[in-house]
Parts: structure tokens; C-alpha cells; sequence
């Protein structure tokens, strides 16, 4: 009964959600969003029944603060205490069940796929087909990866929401302000070196982007808020690493990198040794592994399949024409392309196991994919242009033609 009672409240909010959407962004399909809902639910029920047969840290979780008797605040104070802070209200207030606690986690997963489409929509107005038949924006929408590993109790669902209505707020701090500001801190509770590459990305492309909508005081008030936050926090991002009381962050960071790699490692049957590639195959085992040739278990195979669509739209920048679009490319872009760049440097330091590895780069491809998507659109208009001016050209000498023979 509690789950039934849970779905009527999450499908009453979702109307009350998608209502503030349309009033907002016109261009919002909601059929498209209903959809999408029903379509991560069914990934909250598949992984359930993954938790259910194998280790889950969703578990553990529950577990904690459903038998021990901890308050509130205390829970700041704990590994991981960005889960447990959210999810007490939930398990020791309302007393919600393990399976109730999952539901809940997975609407937030679900609130970061509304904010995903509102980011792409509203900077990305062409309509893009890709593998000759398929809309781009539905296909990143509805990629199972994604869905699975932020639809439980956890980290996944939480940054997810996070780092997209960030972004999302980032288009417009002023009027969007109480969007950023919740987005930060659901990033900055569960990875405060994920919000310090957040920030970092969003302040080179207010300083390098060619957007210039943004005017000069808001550029500033940005940058400067998140050099602030930078300052405040950096104790908190060192001490991810235990770094804060470092002497020589470069060095005590390789060696505390190389430790967790072996950790993880150990963790799984899956392991690889990222520590002996270059930095190009570190990027592209991060990105696209595991492929095929990998596969560790039947979720390999459907990883594998969606890991193969990330590398052919990966394909599809590996050109001199990207070059040079990402040099002129808007704050949006660049910001994109940044955040990227950074978490996926960072996290191929520290990552050896492939199923980890499937789980933590679901909170930055979608990056990936708006400079993809961006660049695409960017190609189309250019042609679309391109052949309007090659009609006008032809119609005028069909005129002056038309105008010697009268004369």
C-alpha cells in the first residue's frame, strides 16, 4: 500500500511539475516527458530486482538508518553523508520502506532527465536524426544506462538531479537562482570535487564562450561566486582525497589515486589496470568500455550495445569542422565540453573496475552528448543556409537573364 500511496503523490507532483514546465518552456513535449517517467520506472523495478540478487549499496543505506537511531544532523558527520542526510527524512521520519526509499530516489533520477531535455531544448532548437532514422534527443533520453543507474537509493540519482538543474539554472542565474542553488547543493553533499569541476567549467565558459547574452555584471557575479565557492569549499574537495593537510598535493594525489584504483579493482571481477595506460586509452576506457570484447555479465552485453552508440556519435566530432566550431562555440558548449573534460580526467585516475566505471560516468556523458548534439545542429543550419543562399544566387540570374532577353 505505501508504494501505491508513494506513486499517486509522485504522479500528482509530476502534473503539478510538468504544468510549471510548459508556462516556461513551450517548446516542452509532455507526452514526450510522461513517457520518460514511465520508462525510468520501469528501470526503478529492473533494478530493484538487481539489488534484490547481488551487493547493492542501496542496502546498506536503508540499512543504517532504518536500525540504528541516528539524528538528523548527525548524519553530516558520516561517510557518505550527503545520502543519508537526504534520505532520513524519507526512512526515519515517515518511515518510508526500502522499497518506498527506492521509488523516491528514482522520481529524483527521473527530475534530472526533465532538466536534461529543458538544457538541450532550450539551447538546441534543431531537430537532429542520427543512424539514419532515429531523433537524437529521444535516443539520449531514453538511453537504458542511464536510466538504470540513477533510478535507486543512492549517489547516481541524487548528482544527477543535481548537476542538470545546475546547468539547467546556469542559462539564467537570475531568474533561476533557487534552481541553481539546489542543484549545487545536491552536488556538493554527495561529490564536492564533482561541484569544483561544475564550477570550474561554467566559469571558462562565461570567460570563453561567444555567447554574448550574458552581460558583464552577471559574467562577473558568476565568476566571482564561484571563486568564492571555491575558496569556502576547498577544504571539503581536498578532504575527498584526505589532501587538506597536504604538502605536495601532486604527488600525495597520484599515490592516494593509485591506492583507490587497486581498491576498486578488488571490488569486482572486472577489473583493469587503468594505471599502465596513456592518457588517450585511460579517456576512451572511461568513456566507451566496456565494449564487447569485455563483458563481464549480461548487464555488459546492454552496456556494450549502449557504450557502442557513445563512440559512433563520439565519431562524429573527430573532424577539422569541429575544430573550429569549438573555438567559436557559445558558453553552453565550452562549459559542456570543460565539465567534461575535468570529471573524466579526474575519475580515470581513480577508476579500475568497469562496472564502477558504468556507474559513475552516467553523471557526465550527457555532457558529451550536448556538444554533440550542439555541433550537429550547428552543421545543419550552416547547410540549410548554405543552399539558401545558392537559390537566391540562382534566382537572380534567372532574373537578370530573363531581364537582357525582354531588352
Amino acid at each position: 500500500m505505501g508504494i501505491v500511496v508513494l506513486l499517486v503523490v509522485l504522479f500528482f507532483l509530476n502534473e503539478q511539475f510538468y504544468r510549471r514546465v510548459v508556462v516556461r518552456h513551450p517548446f516542452a513535449n509532455i507526452g514526450l516527458i510522461r513517457k520518460i517517467f514511465l520508462w525510468h520506472l520501469l528501470f526503478t523495478l529492473v533494478y530493484y530486482l538487481y539489488a534484490i540478487a547481488n551487493p547493492s549499496d542501496s542496502k546498506q543505506y536503508y540499512d543504517v538508518l532504518s536500525k540504528l537511531n541516528i539524528g538528523w544532523m548527525d548524519t553530516i558527520t558520516m561517510t557518505n553523508w550527503g545520502v543519508f542526510f537526504i534520505a532520513h527524512p524519507f526512512v526515519t521520519v515517515l518511515d518510508f520502506s526500502y522499497e518506498m526509499s527506492m521509488l523516491m530516489f528514482s522520481w529524483f533520477g527521473f527530475v534530472g532527465f526533465v532538466y536534461t531535455y529543458l538544457f538541450f531544448g532550450e539551447n538546441i532548437k534543431e531537430k537532429i536524426i542520427v543512424f539514419g532514422r532515429y531523433d537524437l534527443m529521444t535516443l539520449l533520453l531514453f538511453l537504458p544506462n542511464m536510466h538504470f543507474w540513477t533510478a535507486s537509493l543512492g549517489k547516481g540519482s541524487i548528482i544527477f538531479m543535481g548537476i542538470m538543474m545546475f546547468v539547467y539554472g546556469v542559462k539564467d542565474p537570475k531568474q533561476r537562482i533557487l534552481t541553481l542553488i539546489i542543484g549545487g547543493f545536491f552536488i556538493y553533499c554527495i561529490r564536492p570535487h564533482v561541484m569544483f569541476f561544475v564550477m570550474v567549467g561554467v566559469m571558462f565558459g562565461v570567460l570563453f564562450g561567444s555567447d554574448k547574452k550574458l552581460s558583464g555584471v552577471t559574467k562577473f557575479l558568476i565568476v566571482l561566486s564561484g571563486l568564492v565557492f571555491i575558496y569556502m569549499a576547498s577544504s571539503s574537495i581536498l578532504a575527498v582525497a584526505n589532501l587538506q593537510n597536504s604538502e605536495n598535493i601532486v604527488d600525495d594525489f597520484s599515490e592516494f589515486a593509485l591506492i583507490r584504483s587497486e581498491g576498486l579493482s578488488e571490488r569486482a571481477g572486472s577489473g583493469v589496470d587503468l594505471s599502465s595506460y596513456p592518457l588517450p586509452l585511460k579517456f576512451f576506457t572511461f568513456w566507451f568500455r566496456p565494449l564487447f570484447i569485455d563483458v563481464p555479465n549480461v548487464l555488459g552485453i546492454f552496456s556494450s550495445i549502449e557504450n557502442l552508440i557513445y563512440l559512433l556519435l563520439f565519431f562524429k566530432i573527430c573532424n577539422q569542422s569541429f575544430i573550429r566550431f569549438i573555438k567559436k562555440a557559445p558558453n553552453v558548449v565550452k562549459m559542456s565540453a570543460m565539465i567534461f573534460l575535468l570529471t573524466s580526467f579526474a575519475m580515470t585516475f581513480v577508476m579500475s573496475n568497469l562496472g564502477i566505471i558504468m556507474r559513475q560516468k552516467s553523471m557526465v556523458m550527457y555532457f558529451l552528448f550536448f556538444v554533440v548534439y550542439y555541433y550537429l545542429a550547428d552543421e545543419k543550419i550552416k547547410k540549410r543556409e548554405y543552399w539558401q543562399r545558392m537559390e537566391a544566387n540562382s534566382n537572380e540570374r534567372v532574373l537578370q537573364e530573363s531581364r537582357e532577353l525582354i531588352n
